[in-house]
């Protein structure tokens, strides 16, 4: 009689356990390989980001972290794909600017940004910056503007296409600054620097890392950054609102957020993980050789930051007369 009652009181104590979370849970993950779902090709500032933060995310959990890009449709693919995924913090989404922008954008998404996913952390924050030809008219962003003031829409500034971080930025500008000029968008950034070079058009909008190349051979001249603060690699190139635009601030910026009902022990295990990644004097080093401010913080900043930034760009596009898609 008392084995039985015994065995009955171990059989409930271990249907109890297994319904209670507890330690092993958050310990039991991960136990087969991450994937981070890139919304960009090979090759770019994100991409190279995601997989440096990967490597070094996998040496901390002790499991494979694999990136796995999926371009295409303003981010719409990739972050469908990680919405529709299974809760369980084994698909992650790179968030970027772009997935702010999009909320804007387009008429209508599969997915809600703020809504459909768990923020996780913060990355990064990297440049943008306006250039020009080496051999251009300007040797300023005060020379541009005062020339954009005197001859209202005869300037025009590049950009990649229609809707991208680096568009709506050149729309901002123009709007901040109070003057007239035309954004004229090309299909990637090799027609934008071959269009400047060319002097097809008077400036550009780009993200700094990949022309950094350029500015060192001085093949073109950086005329402002378009952040708060000056870039570490150009110390001597001042910020827009150094420039006179008050209170212009834009850089660009990676995050990784999670399906929405992922478990928040789970959250808080990668939250972790990814603030000791970014704390590593490597991958900080690796960072910087891609122009990228390493910033991580808890799941709220990226919620808050996501929130501000859609506001941000809804408005943009709604200024500039942006069709949505």
């Amino acid at each position: 009689m008392k084995r039985r009652q015994l065995t009955a009181a171990a059989v409930l104590a271990a249907s109890l356990a297994a319904l209670l979370p507890g330690p092993g849970h958050a310990q039991a993950f991960p136990s087969k390989p991450i994937r981070i779902v890139v919304p960009f090709g090979a090759g770019g500032v994100a991409d190279l980001t995601a997989r440096v933060v990967a490597q070094k995310l996998g040496e901390g959990l002790r499991q494979s972290v694999i990136v796995d890009n999926k371009p295409g449709a303003g981010g719409i693919v990739a972050g469908e794909a990680v919405a529709k995924a299974a809760p369980d913090g084994y698909t992650l989404l790179l968030m970027s600017n772009g997935t702010a922008v999009s909320a804007g954008l387009f008429k209508s998404l599969p997915f809600d940004a703020q809504k459909d996913f768990a923020p996780v952390a913060t990355l990064g924050f990297f440049d943008l910056a306006l250039i020009s030809a080496a051999n251009g008219r300007f040797q300023s962003l005060q020379d541009m503007l005062a020339y954009a003031r005197a001859n209202p829409g005869k300037l025009n500034v590049a950009t990649i296409n229609i809707g991208s971080t680096q568009h709506l930025t050149a729309e901002l500008l123009k709007t901040s600054a109070g003057v007239d000029f035309q954004v004229v968008p090309f299909n990637g950034s090799p027609a934008v620097l071959t269009a400047l070079r060319g002097g097809q058009v008077d400036a550009a909008v780009e993200i700094l890392g990949p022309v950094m190349g350029q500015i060192a051979s001085k093949t073109v001249r950086p005329l402002a950054v378009m952040g708060a603060r000056r870039a570490p690699g150009l110390p001597e190139v001042p910020t827009v609102r150094e420039s006179g635009v008050a209170g212009f601030n834009v850089t660009s910026w990676n995050a990784l957020a999670a399906p929405a009902n992922t478990p928040p022990e789970v959250i808080a295990l990668l939250n972790r993980e990814i603030g000791k990644a970014l704390a590593s004097p490597d991958l900080r080093k690796q960072l910087a050789e891609l122009n990228v401010t390493p910033a991580g913080g808890p799941p709220g900043r990226l919620r808050d930051l996501l929130a501000s930034e859609t506001k941000r760009w809804a408005d943009v596009i709604a200024r500039a007369n942006v069709p949505r898609q």
